[in-house]
């Protein structure tokens, strides 16, 4: 199956599960406080299939565009209502039931993620410490005194034990004041401060292009290049290669670790390239042929070993179920708070609007982690969905946000704005949507084409 039918395929699984996610919560919410359900559709035009429920008999629709959804309550403001029902509508409900049923879809969203984040740290979420590998000559963070094999224990003053929390914590101290203050510990237990100052360039540096890490001038620790095992009909055994040995050059590149390997090999399909490696303390040169193999549609070089993982690096997490319930709930609250983060810097410029995905960038990453598998898929449907709820909580008319705004109002000035008011709300929403995604399909034709 092509890479471009996996996107696909994974982007309308993604955006099925978490349109239905949010308009469960007005549908459930819009029930207990005693409102008519008409319809509950997922995805938007002429239903493909449909159903009907409950004693209000409630359409359920599988509609035939599945960007979106929608839950359709009885309303007089939108047709004529069986006089039985006008109690039960949504506008003669009180402000407060509507402003609860408005805020449950984002609610459900961030609830999922919750959920998710709760179902991912039960099985165990394989952790890499923040410890650091190459360190660039010449960059911020060679500047600032960072060294290969640094562990890093705070930034800001917060601790932080693995890579996503780091690079979070990174991002926000640095679009702050351009600085990020380290407590990093060295390979000799010595534990010492430093900063690293990317001065009037951060701005310029959350451009989406490169990982921030590479931009600041280091990479990630990764276990060296020993092997720790070797597939039995492989280029590698063909070579003489055994587990248990260190590769330190291949293709007259040295190799640091299994990182550089991996780039080395892949680029060089079917390629017979020199190796040097370490074997129980001495040198030996061998030459090699390189396997090829197609993936997404690209040949790729393979040597046929695995990797042998730092243990002091590495580690799963996992709680019980109580305790995972909490984390969870921290890790939704984390990044939730980082994405209005996000939003708010890019209003003020602290922050590059190139960060801004599309329909096209999301469907990528949505079939990249469903090839790499459930843990990674899962964790970007909780991404997204976190996403989603902030999005539909700014106080645009067309959104849920926009929809409380318009309710606030009413229970401030005792009636509703009048018709023509919230006709014009309507079309500046609209306008302002068209604008985002204008823009967000703009940034993904931009990536596309480098």
């Amino acid at each position: 199956m092509s890479a471009a039918i996996v996107n696909i395929l994974a982007f309308v699984v993604a955006i099925s599960v978490l349109v239905a996610v949010h308009e469960l919560g007005h549908f459930l919410v819009g029930r207990w406080c005693g409102m008519k359900v008409l319809r509950y559709s997922i995805g938007f035009g002429k239903p493909l299939w449909s159903t009907t429920f409950g004693r209000d008999r409630t359409e359920f629709w599988i509609s035939a565009i599945p960007l979106g959804g929608y839950v359709k309550f009885a309303d007089e403001r939108e047709g004529p209502v069986d006089p039985g029902d006008r109690q039960r509508t949504f506008n003669a409900r009180p402000v407060p039931a509507r402003i609860l049923v408005l805020l449950a879809g984002p609610g459900f969203n961030f609830l999922f993620a919750i959920v998710a984040y709760w179902a991912l740290f039960v099985a165990g979420v394989p952790t890499a410490v923040p410890a650091v590998g190459e360190v660039r000559p010449d960059s911020y963070a060679a500047r600032a005194g960072l060294e290969p094999g640094d562990r890093i224990l705070a930034i800001g003053g917060d601790a932080v034990d693995d890579w996503q929390s780091a690079l979070l914590a990174m991002f926000e101290e640095m679009v702050g004041d351009g600085e990020i203050p380290l407590e990093v510990e060295g390979e000799d237990g010595s534990v010492r401060e430093l900063v690293i100052d990317v001065g009037k360039d951060a701005a310029r540096l959350t451009v989406p292009d490169t990982p921030l890490n590479l931009s600041l001038g280091f990479r990630f620790w990764e276990p060296p290049a020993r092997v720790a095992g070797v597939t039995d009909d492989g280029p590698a055994a063909a070579a003489g290669i055994r587990a248990g040995d260190r590769i330190t050059e291949i293709a007259g590149y040295p190799v640091g670790d299994f990182g550089d390997l991996q780039r080395i090999v892949t680029a060089r399909p079917g390629q017979t390239v020199p190796v040097r490696l370490e074997r129980d303390g001495q040198e030996l040169a061998l030459e090699l042929t390189l396997g090829s193999r197609e993936i997404e549609g690209r040949a790729q070089g393979f040597m046929g070993v695995a990797a042998q993982a730092g243990s002091d690096y590495f580690y799963e997490r996992r709680y019980g179920p109580l305790a995972a319930i909490s984390e969870a709930a921290e890790r939704t609250y984390r990044t939730t708070a980082f994405t209005v983060g996000m939003l708010a810097r890019m209003v003020t410029g602290d922050v590059s609007v190139k960060n801004i995905s599309g329909p096209l960038n999301i469907a990528q990453y949505a079939g990249d982690s469903a090839a790499a598998g459930l843990e990674p898929f899962l964790t970007f449907l909780a991404l997204v969905s976190i996403s989603l709820g902030v999005l539909n909580l700014l106080p645009i008319p067309v959104l849920d946000g926009g929809q409380i705004v318009y309710q606030l109002i009413e229970l401030v000035k005792g009636s509703p704005l009048s018709e023509r008011m919230q006709i014009v709300g309507q079309q500046v929403g609209i306008l302002a949507l068209l604008i985002l995604m204008t823009f967000a399909f703009y940034n993904d034709i931009a990536r596309i084409l480098g």
